[in-house]
């Protein structure tokens, strides 16, 4: 078997992926729209939000996110039917971090630092391994090319500040559009990427066409 490493994001038109679920999700930077995706949900993106979170099968975090996603999921099993909850607490949780952090969640497991190794493991073990949120460690994954698939869920926002996938000291990245969802009720669009492997290529836009 040979899975795949899935990056899901959510993101605005301007590509700010910081703190999409709630005021103190991340307020680095003295971001202040934590929380910017509420007003955007609707039933259609929840439905294919969930069908993804349905075929994960282990979750691959940075360490920010991970301690996020500690700190919230578990307490969601304690009187609630959370179908997300259940979903994350049942797989395995692998944290990617420079020190050596407690992880308290159950079936959570520390990273090595040799992340391309790691990777290909991942691949092995697991049908599909997701990366949710995770700003900077997603950026290394995409920077390295350690990954098979980039979901950025686009959203008609535009925020002007706060962290992003692409920032301007990034690497080029070669991709490709491989499927585009018909716009939510809300706006809201699913656009999934694969990488090529090679970098952006040029042209000239002035030379005439010499198929013509």
């Amino acid at each position: 078997m040979t899975g795949r490493i899935l990056i899901d994001l959510f993101t605005t038109l301007d590509g700010v992926s910081q703190a999409p679920g709630g005021p103190e999700e991340d307020p680095e930077g003295d971001f202040e729209f934590g929380g910017w995706q509420a007003p955007f949900v609707s039933e259609t993106d929840g439905e294919q939000i969930i069908a993804g979170i349905r075929a994960t099968d282990a979750l691959l975090l940075g360490r920010k996110t991970y301690d996020i996603f500690a700190g919230y999921w578990p307490h969601e099993l304690e009187g609630h039917d959370s179908e997300i909850a259940r979903k994350f607490d049942g797989i395995p949780k692998y944290v990617a971090s420079r020190h050596t952090p407690d992880l308290p969640w159950r079936d959570s497991h520390l990273l090595s630092r040799d992340l391309a190794a790691e990777i290909a493991a991942l691949r092995e073990r697991h049908a599909e391994t997701h990366v949710i949120g995770s700003i900077d460690f997603a950026r290394t994954l995409v920077a390295d090319g350690l990954f098979d698939v980039l979901n950025l869920w686009v959203y008609p926002v535009v925020l002007g500040a706060g962290k992003r996938l692409f920032d301007p000291s990034g690497s080029p990245v070669g991709l490709e559009l491989v499927e585009a969802s018909a716009p939510t009720e809300k706006g809201a669009v699913l656009l999934r990427y694969r990488p090529t492997g090679k970098r952006p290529t040029t042209g000239d836009m002035s030379e005439p066409d010499r198929g013509a």
